[in-house]
């Protein structure tokens, strides 16, 4: 790169990051000159790139923790306003959609690992936890996956008649429950052990099983039916 005294338009072609994007594989892009291509512009004191290096940096350098950084912290970085804060969490939310629609590519759920990295790579980032279902047809295949409620960094509550009701609409034969641990635990607390035999209870009132209930972490997933707790 050349010095960061020259702006981006005043650097050579090849190492103008949208230019490098046009004419080489985007591989070969750093993550800064890719960040600096969706913050478009920098400010007077730092070009588009060094503000880049700068948001990186507030993620330790690293793209799963930026993944954590909220809207509100990006814009604690000056040259960071709401437009560039918003377009940077959403490009990192597709990236991890992108992550997470991989293992759904398989047509059918064959085993807890199945959907448990699809599950983890969706909501392992999230900063309060929240309660998923993903409702399955005869051939285990997921016709719905639906977040169904959020709480706080210790909890939340999933109404079972919800999701029977959202089950019978997409006439699901069973259900994989999801929640996560914003802790990194994937220890089912008593409140979880509870709550999936209340709503494997319930839905065998509707001739619906209950596959499976996931806890997933940054550290991994637990899985109740691997664990013989269903």
């Amino acid at each position: 790169m050349q010095e960061s005294k020259f702006t981006i338009k005043e650097w050579a072609k090849d190492d103008r990051p949208r230019e490098k994007l046009l004419g080489k594989n985007p591989a070969t892009l750093s993550d800064s000159e890719l960040l600096a291509i969706l913050i478009g512009n920098g400010h007077r004191q730092k070009n588009a790139v060094e503000l880049a290096k700068e948001v990186l940096r507030l993620g330790k350098n690293n793209l799963n923790e930026l993944g954590k950084i909220t809207i509100q912290e990006m814009m604690s970085i000056k040259g960071v306003g709401k437009v560039k804060a918003i377009t940077i969490v959403a490009a990192l939310e597709l990236g991890r959609r992108r992550q997470a629609s991989l293992v759904l590519e398989k047509p059918y759920v064959k085993s807890s690992r199945d959907i448990a990295n699809y599950l983890q790579a969706l909501l392992r980032d999230l900063p309060n936890e929240v309660f998923a279902v993903a409702y399955l047809n005869q051939g285990n295949r997921i016709n719905h996956f639906e977040i169904i409620s959020q709480g706080g960094i210790t909890g939340t509550v999933a109404d079972p008649r919800v999701i029977l009701k959202r089950a019978v609409l997409e006439e699901a034969v069973s259900l994989i429950l999801c929640h996560n641990h914003p802790s990194g635990s994937l220890q089912p607390s008593k409140a979880d052990q509870d709550l999936t035999k209340k709503l494997r209870d319930a839905a065998k009132l509707f001739d619906i099983s209950l596959y499976d209930h996931i806890i997933v972490s940054e550290n991994g997933y637990f899985s109740f039916a691997d664990a013989g707790m269903l």
